[in-house]
């Protein structure tokens, strides 16, 4: 019980992303062909606003801190200012029913301090109706998903985490990629990479939500 809670802490980020992506969130189930998915986001109130973040490309993931793949794309431009939602179809053969998926919106234009591309992460989410399969080197990405990106969190936060990362494992994990043909990318964020597993932020009201968490995995 203790182990759990620690791991539950060690995925969280002190930065804060530009863009709050507020649905999907952790319950959200999409379905295979549903035509009627959407993405919506918001300003987070932390700087660099909306506006600086500007024009993102928007894709469903796969992964960890330091390595992920994009196995549909949504959007490969969309001011995020400017539109807060998206619609899109979800391709029934980008994998297996999974809760492993997550929303990945990535700044064209706004980079961080290290001149990596800033990006925001939903929660992981779940697709089920799917007709797909992950290939053997998403699922050594996904078995880190203690790493994985969490919603919120920045580009040079995840840098940060994957820089502890790399000190646990020296391995590093490669896939191939297109929009169809999931192509596994190094994660541009700082430095390495960055789940939505392990890349979501701390944010005021954040706090509340982890320790209420670590709260009921400690009752189990």
């Amino acid at each position: 019980m203790f182990s759990k809670a620690l791991l539950i802490f060690s995925l969280i980020s002190v930065a804060f992303a530009t863009v709050e992506i507020t649905t999907p969130v952790a319950s959200t189930i999409y379905s295979g062909g549903q035509k009627d998915a959407t993405v919506v986001w918001t300003d987070d109130n932390n700087d660099p606003k909306l506006a600086a973040f500007g024009p993102a490309s928007i894709s469903i993931y796969v992964g960890n801190i330091n390595q992920q793949t994009s196995l549909q794309t949504l959007k490969d431009n969309v001011d995020v200012s400017t539109t807060t939602t998206i619609t899109f179809t979800v391709d029934a053969s980008i994998g297996p029913n999974s809760g492993e998926y997550f929303i990945r919106i990535q700044s064209l234009s706004l980079k961080d301090a290290k001149g990596q591309p800033e990006q925001a992460f939903s929660h992981k989410f779940t697709l089920n109706n799917m007709s797909g399969n992950f290939s053997s080197s998403i699922l050594a990405e996904i078995s880190g998903q203690s790493t994985a990106p969490l919603a919120g969190q920045t580009s040079s936060a995840a840098s940060s985490a994957a820089t502890t990362s790399s000190k646990a494992s020296s391995a590093s994990l490669t896939a191939s990629s297109t929009s169809k043909n999931p192509s596994s990318t190094s994660s541009t964020t700082s430095a390495t990479a960055k789940p939505s597993g392990g890349a979501m932020g701390l944010k005021a009201g954040w706090a509340g939500i982890v320790f209420g968490a670590v709260l009921g995995v400690t009752m189990f």
